[in-house]
């Protein structure tokens, strides 16, 4: 990379800790929930500003059902220069409130609050990259675009949309999501996801009087529950979890209605497509019964495809010149990646190294989290390596609301 040699690199991001964990935290007192979409605007404005320091100017696409999205691309880019897209997320699955319950500290390496992991410290880990890349006047051959969305931890209705039109002119994605385990584990594959929801209708019948005149829902349910278990298959990695039942009207009346949410996992496209039938298949054990079923798998799997491994082997590549050890993983969990690899090159998991996603003791290894600001740096700086896309960032082609 030019003249500057990787271990000088690791070293800038090192000396940054204290402005890294400065901007982390200002992100992580910005409670943002999904299901609170005005919460976002103060955070996008504080990133925003980040931003524009590096050089980059940002702008909010409006959501529908979320707070939008935040697009930023390099006030003095060359609109003729192929495009490397980063993606990250804002929203955190916590209610406004949580930090008085899972306050924000330090203890020896590790930095706890809630969404520090997932994923506020990913969108600390790319400012400080491109404040690096700015002081070094690192020319980028790719020319970086960011997308950082407010509706990712409720499945990206709002914003897959532009997710995907922008993964359609770029050469590549790097996705801001935290990395796997301690070891700091980079995510090439991911399962795809998919949600169920089942339906049962019965007959209701005086549970005493005349229990044969009814067809219980809730009775059937346990039959089609049976039915949804045995399609679990752990060696191919097809997961199936009834998550929620409900139904019936009270103890004395047959179960005219009963309903369940079905979470579905799959490691590739192939199964995908032969679980999905295989539930919308579903057919009830008597007349009498109706069952309706809707869903999707609506997270396509991230594969271990050419493209996607190619730029693991460029990520171990780098990792290797800076001193560090990398390794790859599947993860059962979904991202924004899910979408993007399905039509460009993705690598998942660039973001913090740590544990405790969703849970109360999440918190972030801050040491081998610097490591990953040097890590995108040296990505960042790659040249392209699959064949040109036309460049076009028209704000009304990639909004669309």
């Amino acid at each position: 990379m030019q003249s500057i040699s990787p271990r000088k690199i690791l070293r800038a991001a090192h000396e940054k800790e204290d402005q890294f964990l400065d901007l982390l935290l200002r992100l992580i007192q910005i409670e943002t929930p999904s299901n609170k979409p005005a919460t976002q605007k103060p955070l996008f404005d504080l990133l925003s500003d980040e931003f524009q320091k590096t050089g980059f100017e940002s702008s909010v696409l409006p959501g529908r059902s979320s707070g939008g999205q935040l697009f930023i691309k390099r006030r003095n880019r060359k609109k003729q220069k192929p495009v490397q897209l980063l993606i990250g997320h804002c929203d955190t699955v916590w209610p406004i409130g949580t930090i008085s319950e899972m306050p924000i500290h330090r203890k020896q390496n590790s930095m706890y609050g809630p969404g520090v992991f997932d994923m506020k410290a990913g969108l600390a880990i790319a400012v400080t990259a491109f404040e690096i890349i700015k002081e070094f006047n690192i020319d980028l051959s790719v020319e970086p675009v960011m997308l950082i969305n407010s509706d990712e931890e409720i499945g990206s209705k709002d914003s897959r949309h532009v997710i995907e039109r922008l993964a359609k002119i770029a050469e590549r994605v790097w996705v801001m999501e935290p990395a796997l385990g301690h070891e700091g584990k980079l995510k090439t594959a991911r399962k795809g996801i998919g949600d169920f929801t089942i339906v049962i209708h019965g007959k209701s019948a005086h549970a005493g009087l005349d229990p044969e005149k009814g067809s219980n829902a809730i009775l059937e349910l346990t039959y089609i529950i049976q039915k949804l278990y045995e399609m679990n298959d752990p060696e191919r990695g097809i997961t199936i979890n009834v998550g929620t039942i409900d139904g019936g009207i009270s103890a004395n009346i047959v179960a005219p209605v009963s309903r369940s949410r079905v979470d579905v996992r799959v490691p590739d496209a192939m199964a995908a497509r032969e679980i999905e039938q295989k539930i919308k298949n579903l057919k009830p054990s008597k007349n009498g019964i109706k069952i309706e079923i809707s869903g999707s798998i609506d997270h396509p799997p991230m594969e271990r495809n050419e493209r996607n491994q190619h730029l693991w082997k460029l990520a171990r590549k780098q990792g290797d010149a800076l001193g560090l050890h990398i390794e790859e993983t599947t993860s059962g969990g979904g991202s924004d990646g899910n979408f993007t690899s399905m039509i460009t090159a993705t690598l998942d998991g660039l973001g913090a190294v740590g544990s405790g996603a969703h849970a109360k003791h999440e918190h972030i290894d801050i040491h081998r989290t610097l490591n990953r600001i040097a890590m995108l740096v040296m990505l960042l700086a790659q040249p392209v390596q699959f064949e040109s896309k036309s460049f076009k960032l028209e704000h009304q082609e990639i909004g669309g609301n």
